[in-house]
């Protein structure tokens, strides 16, 4: 496999990196990404996804295009200009990528672009697959155009598989990072009712799944990026406080708070998402990692 990275220099895209022999990346600022990525080998080209079509050049050799570019939506509060950078980011960076793929005379063989679990909204208990179809909110807005413009690379002769990431358990960093602290010191608590679902997935396999997305010919549709077993909120607190050795005894965070102090983001941590990885499983990915409690207990080194 030779690819070609965007969104190299996150959490998840340095974790694919060191996946990779010899892999080219796109970035905004490519001197700053060379400096970062420097221990991975990588090929760096200066790309700004809402600039244009990314350079030709980049894709000597290229056979497989792995796509995470995109603004952080848990970053900032989400005021109007925020949430036009989470969507504009996604959706014209993605149109953009196509464009340049549209101008290659060779075209790589497939693109596994990311996307995210905030396409099938907030949904309680109910079991949420593949087949599940989008919601009407903004984050499943977002996503609905993220595919759509990602998916016209198949007018191309280009197998495209969009990834809907769920929470990212891994070290030094992603959801678990933020949450770390306030466990440490004994004060983690569930977030409003608590039962919520939240779809996870250790990092190692999210990006064992995209590696498998680009290798396996007869994948060509959209796959979840989660484990096959989601949790509710309070089970997961539950289970980090058990494995970090701190109590979790403190009342429910109250769903007001967290608008207050989060804003409409809230809204993400508060919605139910019973997300599983159906189609993966069906496609014969196997899980390293399928229970929370191992999960954590490899990434938090316990």
């Amino acid at each position: 496999m030779r690819a070609l990275v965007t969104g190299a220099t996150g959490f998840v895209g340095k974790r694919l990196l060191a996946k990779l022999q010899r892999p080219v990346v796109l970035s905004r600022d490519a001197t700053q990404a060379a400096k970062k990525l420097e221990r991975f080998g990588a090929n760096v080209y200066a790309w700004d996804p809402q600039g244009g079509s990314p350079p030709a050049d980049a894709f000597d050799g290229i056979d497989t295009v792995i796509h995470l570019a995109g603004d952080s939506v848990a970053e900032g509060r989400w005021t109007a200009a925020k949430k036009a950078s989470i969507r504009d980011s996604r959706v014209m960076g993605t149109r953009n990528l196509v464009a340049g793929l549209r101008k290659l005379p060779k075209k790589p063989q497939v693109l596994v672009s990311a996307s995210a679990v905030g396409w099938y909204g907030s949904h309680g208990d109910e079991e949420l697959t593949e087949a599940s179809p989008p919601a009407k909110d903004f984050l499943a807005d977002v996503c609905a155009q993220w595919e759509r413009e990602a998916t016209a690379a198949r007018e191309l002769g280009i197998r495209v598989v969009p990834i809907r990431i769920g929470i990212v358990l891994g070290e030094k960093g992603g959801a678990l990072g933020k949450m770390l602290t306030p466990f440490q010191l004994g004060l983690g608590s569930p977030l409003g009712s608590g039962q919520q679902y939240m779809p996870w997935v250790h990092i190692d396999d999210l990006v064992e799944l995209m590696l498998f997305a680009a290798r396996e010919a007869s994948v060509a549709a959209p796959l979840n990026g989660v484990a096959p077993n989601p949790v509710t909120n309070r089970e997961f607190t539950k289970t980090l406080g058990r494995v970090l050795g701190r109590p979790t005894f403190f009342p429910p965070v109250p769903g007001f708070m967290l608008k207050l102090m989060l804003g409409e983001f809230a809204e993400v941590l508060l919605g139910s998402q019973r997300v599983v990885p159906r189609a993966a499983q069906a496609a014969n990915f196997q899980f390293k990692f399928p229970e929370l409690e191992p999960a954590l207990r490899n990434v938090l080194r316990r």
